[in-house]
């Protein structure tokens, strides 16, 4: 498996390193460091990934300030199978001993609680004098027993996003929800804003990051360095965006319905107008900009609290989304199309000196290596270590082994990349898709059939991966058919 860099604690908390040194980055003075998560964030509709469209300039402003990874894709999917990968510092993939929750509305491997019988990020940095801060609306975290807030002193979960269950949608008409909305979790959206009509700070990504720069305010004079983690669940469905950010994408001219989610589905088995999906993008690319909008009000509270020239920052997201822009015209995100909508991710580190500013980085990189550059900066880590590398070796110009390829794991499917080809099919090795990356329109042709060599290599690289083979679970007979899974 590709388990490099490990990073070990004795249980009375010294350091063991092996491959990475931790002291090598390490100033004089223990640095804050801030996480960003953003869900669903698809980098193509980011400025600093090329986007001319999307206003993003905040995110614009941190990566000329910060390493951009070119390369950087989620090691397991989809949203909680991530967040126990960013909160343990340890690889998920490829799911074992899974369990389903109950009370949550999502059952498929590696959906399931962080474990209490391992350490995580925030206690091993907890131990070593970090004062820290969580502050998230992903609905899923709410779930009685998930278990994400070990280590953490100060944290808030921020409710009303998207299905969570908080308010009653038991006021709002029928009929008015149904002519203005093509989507069940229409009710349950409406009573979390509040109404039809909500204001901004109704949305959750305002009052998350709110939360968050209050943490800063509250702790401006604390004499202990911070670790901040701010998660929110914007840009992820439901997609209806505050009207001033939707009326920076919409089309005037569209009359049809607001569709909250599309179909996780092909567009020839599940159709949606195209216009309806035009005005779905127009309203994802709105909550990109108010999310983008929110990381600028952050970082501006940060540099006014004057810890911004001592704080390390890293932003990624868990994964993309699809609006039926790819060969099987595959809406949302469903784990058997595991395009580059899906899997390509933003990931940028602005270092506290600037280290790596403006430069691109096209190494594979992981969301797990945002855990391992964590631990490293703090010099501290959970006692059982962290999978990963730290990417401020990377940054530095040494100490980092580059990796050949990238595995991952989405409820039943499985993919590899090693940059030349992209390969992904369900655990039966059924449905595969393979396409070469070295051709010159990558993504119009699914050549398996012609490529068994290929095929057969990223097999072996995801069994080794998975220390031989991938655990089974009983699938969604439904799902099977439709060959999503």
């Amino acid at each position: 498996m590709q388990r490099r860099n490990f990073i070990a604690s004795t249980a009375t908390g010294a350091m063991v390193s092996s491959q990475i040194a931790l002291t090598q980055n390490q100033p004089q003075a223990k640095w804050n460091i801030l996480v960003l998560v953003s869900d669903t964030t698809r980098k193509g509709f980011l400025e600093p990934y090329g986007n001319k469209t999307v206003k993003t300039p905040s995110l614009a402003r941190l990566a000329a300030e910060s390493a951009v990874f070119d390369n950087a894709r989620p090691e397991c999917l989809p949203t909680i199978p991530t967040r126990r990968t960013l909160h343990s510092g340890r690889r998920v993939f490829p799911f074992r001993n899974y369990q389903p929750v109950p009370w949550d509305n999502v059952t498929m491997p590696g959906w399931q609680p962080m474990s209490p019988s391992e350490d995580t990020v925030a206690e091993a940095l907890s131990r070593a004098g970090y004062h820290t801060g969580f502050y998230a609306d992903v609905p899923h975290y709410t779930v009685p027993g998930m278990n994400f807030t070990r280590g953490f002193q100060q944290w808030d979960y921020i409710r009303g996003n998207a299905e969570d269950r908080y308010r009653s949608a038991a006021p709002y008409d029928k009929k008015r929800l149904s002519e203005r909305y093509a989507s069940g979790r229409a009710p349950a959206h409406v009573a979390n804003l509040g109404g039809f009509e909500p204001d901004e700070m109704d949305f959750a990504t305002p009052r998350t990051f709110s939360a968050a720069m209050k943490f800063l305010d509250e702790n401006r004079t604390n004499p202990q360095p911070f670790y901040l983690y701010v998660d929110t669940f914007h840009p992820h469905e439901t997609w209806e965006a505050p009207r001033k950010y939707y009326d920076l994408y919409r089309d005037p001219a569209y009359k049809g319905k607001t569709y909250l989610t599309l179909p996780y589905n092909t567009l020839a088995a599940m159709p949606v107008p195209e216009d309806a999906i035009q005005n779905a993008r127009a309203h994802y690319s709105g909550l990109i900009t108010m999310v983008d909008t929110w990381i600028g009000r952050l970082l501006a509270k940060l540099k006014e609290t004057g810890k911004d020239e001592n704080t390390l920052i890293l932003y990624v997201s868990d994964h993309g989304t699809n609006f039926a822009d790819n060969p099987e015209r595959v809406m949302g995100k469903p784990s058997g199309a595991m395009y580059p909508g899906t899997m390509d991710v933003p990931l940028m580190v602005r270092h506290p000196h600037r280290k790596g500013a403006g430069k691109r980085f096209r190494e594979f990189v992981y969301t797990l290596d945002i855990p391992a550059t964590v631990c490293a900066a703090a010099g501290a880590a959970p006692r059982e270590g962290v999978d990963g590398k730290n990417l401020l070796a990377l940054m530095d110009g040494g100490g980092f082994a580059p990796r050949d390829y990238q595995t991952c794991r989405y409820a039943g499917s499985v993919f590899c990349t090693d940059g030349k080809s992209w390969f992904f099919s369900n655990i039966h090795w059924e449905n595969m898709r393979l396409f070469d990356l070295e051709s010159s329109n990558p993504f119009a042709k699914n050549v398996a059939s012609q490529a068994g060599e290929r095929v057969a290599l990223a097999k072996k690289r995801i069994l080794e991966d998975a220390g031989g083979a991938l655990p089974v679970y009983p699938l969604i007979a439904a799902d099977r058919v439709k060959g999503m899974i």
